[in-house]
């Protein structure tokens, strides 16, 4: 049996809240009252999560018996579900950095949008984003090559700069545009983008796929033409025009054939 613990924030922090323990992991077999104790950070200040949110209900036996609902603006609040590996996450609002980062799995819903470096290392479950996305979506850490690995995003606004970065596997389905940098250096994975692209899309990319359902400001030029395919993506039957490189970067192979990035646009 599922149970919801429900967190309605009271007081916004001055700095960004860093609550990494607003996942079922952490409140599983846990009351309302020791949920409020679970720690949080405020610049150098612990602090506690009841002193920034209401909170009612309890957790379930396990993590995947137990579902998070937040109520008001955690715009403010960073690594909402990160880590979390079972269980649902409702945010009825916006979340800020780093929500759903290194998740494993379960279901995360942010209503709203996220900041950057949201799924960041992800490794499975379901993350959906019903806004915009930040910068870094999907992308590894600062200084790590390991981007997302697993799992499933999408989201119904735009994206920013950058998703996909170093990108290994999984899927991110974004449903507007998206900015600059899309799976640079990436290595695995799909990526849909069902609005228009500008520049430096699959840049030092050696595998993965990327759709592009609108415009192409400028094709990288390691990127080559190889010719038209008739596809299903998301639903949508099309043909589009397929493009294979980064020519200019190292590239596996499989059965003595090239392994390349590929870039499919549709017409």
């Amino acid at each position: 049996m599922m149970e919801t613990v429900t967190l309605t924030i009271k007081k916004q922090p001055e700095l960004r809240l860093e609550a990494e323990k607003i996942t079922p992991d952490a409140f599983a077999g846990k009351s309302a009252a020791e949920i409020a104790e679970l720690p949080v950070f405020e610049g150098r200040e612990t602090a506690t999560l009841g002193t920034y949110f209401d909170v009612a209900g309890k957790g379930g036996e396990t993590a995947a018996e137990t579902k998070i609902v937040v109520k008001g603006d955690a715009s403010r609040v960073k690594y909402i579900g990160m880590k979390m590996t079972a269980g649902e996450i409702l945010v009825e609002g916006s979340a800020d950095m780093y929500a759903g980062a290194w998740m494993e799995g379960g279901k995360l819903v942010v209503k709203g949008d996220v900041d950057a470096f949201s799924g960041t290392g992800m490794k499975g479950g379901i993350f959906e984003i019903g806004g915009n996305a930040g910068n870094y979506l999907g992308a590894a850490y600062r200084g790590d090559w390991r981007g997302m690995q697993g799992g499933t995003i999408r989201v119904k606004g735009n994206a920013g700069s950058d998703t996909g970065y170093f990108m290994n596997g999984g899927t991110i389905v974004v449903e507007g545009d998206v900015d600059v940098h899309v799976a640079t250096h990436a290595e695995g994975g799909t990526i849909i983008i069902k609005g228009n692209g500008k520049s430096k899309i699959g840049g030092q990319m050696v595998k993965g796929d990327i759709y592009v359902f609108g415009t192409i400001d400028v094709m990288m030029p390691g990127f080559v033409y190889r010719k038209d395919v008739d596809l299903e993506v998301d639903g949508t039957k099309a043909t589009f025009a397929l493009y294979e490189g980064d020519m200019g970067e190292r590239h596996g192979k499989r059965k003595g054939e090239v392994i390349y990035g590929k870039i499919y646009q549709k017409y």
